[in-house]
């Protein structure tokens, strides 16, 4: 439990990074930067652990059993967020990050020790509630609740697609992304 625990504490660590852009820290330009490094950074260090067994204490607490031999999860995360930071600007980006780096871990902790191809239903709720809440600030309600509800199901439901499990620090941030800019571009007509 222990290091389910410090697992979801980094993954909340992670709302640092459009943080910076929120807090003016940093231009989205300059943040864009950022996430380049940090894809290069983690595709090094997955290079480095898979490829030539690189070893580190951090990969045993941080990764999963099921990760040891395939890409981990934070790699995915930092694949999937900077992606959504490339090719999204900050009114869509920033709420669809936070989601996987905020929204995630507190619907983790709810389902904790639970493996199950669709959450519970009060996982489910929080998952979009707090996904929804964290999108209002930013975009209209209708593209907050259709951001809400793509990432609560790509944290919710377990695809798989050739026995591989479809993992959600790769969906949430994308989906919610995609489900907001439908949603941006349905709001002037409702």
């Amino acid at each position: 439990m222990a290091n389910e625990v410090a697992r979801r504490l980094v993954h909340a660590s992670g709302a640092g990074v459009p943080g910076l852009y929120l807090l003016d820290l940093l231009t989205w330009p300059e943040l864009r930067y950022l996430l380049v490094g940090g894809l290069i950074f983690t595709a090094l260090l997955e290079t480095a652990r898979l490829g030539l067994g690189f070893e580190w204490v951090v990969f045993d607490v941080l990764t999963r059993e099921y990760e040891q031999e395939n890409v981990a999860g934070y790699a995915l995360y930092v694949f999937s967020g900077s992606t959504t930071g490339l090719v999204f600007g900050p009114t869509i980006a920033v709420p669809a990050i936070l989601m996987l780096t905020l929204g995630d871990p507190i619907s983790g902790l709810l389902g904790s020790d639970e493996l199950r191809t669709i959450k519970r239903p009060r996982v489910l709720v929080t998952m979009f509630l707090v996904s929804s809440g964290l999108a209002l600030p930013f975009v209209p309600p209708v593209a907050a609740v259709l951001g809400g509800l793509a990432a609560m199901l790509a944290d919710g439901v377990k695809p798989v697609i050739r026995g591989y499990v479809i993992d959600d620090n790769l969906t949430i941030p994308l989906v919610a992304a995609g489900a907001m800019a439908v949603g941006l571009s349905l709001a002037p007509v409702l």
